[in-house]
């Protein structure tokens, strides 16, 4: 198993446009094999950073998901939502593997 872990700075003035950024993408990663975990907003400290955990049973299968999801109409709205919205200043994205008792 691979989780993807994204840090994304947003516009602190427009959480709701990137809620909504992040209610659009959970479906969307289950739809191509992954386990969203979640979006997190600021609630205490800094009030333009916000954070996604989803993941996927190897990086391979991460891999595609990418690939297909920028041919998948729904995926392409997504992207143009944050583009339009301009919810999103930038983001980091990384990878771990989990470590079981």
């Amino acid at each position: 198993m691979i989780a993807c872990y994204l840090r994304y700075i947003v516009d602190a003035s427009k959480l709701k446009e990137f809620e909504h950024y992040g209610k659009l993408w959970i479906p969307l990663v289950e739809k191509f094999g992954g386990k969203h975990l979640g979006y997190f907003l600021p609630a205490e400290g800094a009030n333009n950073v916000a954070l996604a955990i989803f993941t996927f049973p190897s990086l391979a299968l991460y891999e595609e998901y990418r690939t297909r999801s920028f041919q998948d109409p729904e995926c392409q709205a997504a992207f143009r939502y944050a583009d339009e919205t301009k919810c999103i200043v930038s983001y980091e994205r990384s990878f771990f593997r989990p470590v079981f008792g």
